[in-house]
């Protein structure tokens, strides 16, 4: 009778202990906290360009034109969410279109000197809308999601994940 309630009592004791391991820094599941709405800064390289000019490639008489990029920010950012995986994490973001039939979303890379140096890692959820006019609808009709997987390497040294929307963006700090 001893025995087993001894072995109870250190079993008990110990796993208590774990609790520790919880609240760890070396616990993958802590190594971002939850996402944070900010605001975002309009871009003055729209209005740099002329639309009205054409764009002369030097390419031959007979290559096909570039093909347009179409997409654009999506209206909300409205989820961030970042899951830890055994090669690095999965970035998911979901957001809110501005009208329905939106498609071919996108979490594109803003690579820039300030953001490495900083240890931020930017993407904008980007989206392509049709071409002729939708309605609006409610929001459930126009929630759009994407992922991106990033590998440990590409996570060492960063600090804070940011998706950016045209009219917001979500934040995840390293803890």
């Amino acid at each position: 009778m001893r025995k087993p309630l001894i072995a109870l009592l250190v079993a008990s004791v110990s796993l208590t202990a774990c609790s520790s391991w919880q609240n760890s820094r070396a616990n993958p599941t802590n190594w971002f906290g939850d996402s944070t709405s900010t605001t975002v800064e309009a871009s003055a390289t729209a209005q740099e360009t002329n639309p009205l000019v054409p764009q002369s490639s030097g390419k031959g008489l007979f290559a096909r034109p570039d093909e347009v990029d179409r997409s654009v920010p999506i209206a909300v950012v409205s989820e961030l969410r970042i899951d830890p995986t055994n090669t690095g994490a999965i970035i998911f973001a979901s957001g809110v279109a501005a009208r329905q039939g939106a498609f071919g979303a996108e979490l594109r890379p803003d690579p820039s000197e300030e953001n490495a140096k900083n240890g931020v890692l930017a993407y904008t959820f980007r989206v392509i809308y049709p071409e002729e006019p939708t309605t609006q609808g409610p929001e459930r009709s126009r929630t759009v999601s994407d992922a991106v997987n990033v590998t440990t390497q590409e996570l060492e040294g960063i600090r804070l994940i940011r998706v950016s929307g045209q009219q917001n963006a979500r934040e995840a700090r390293r803890r």
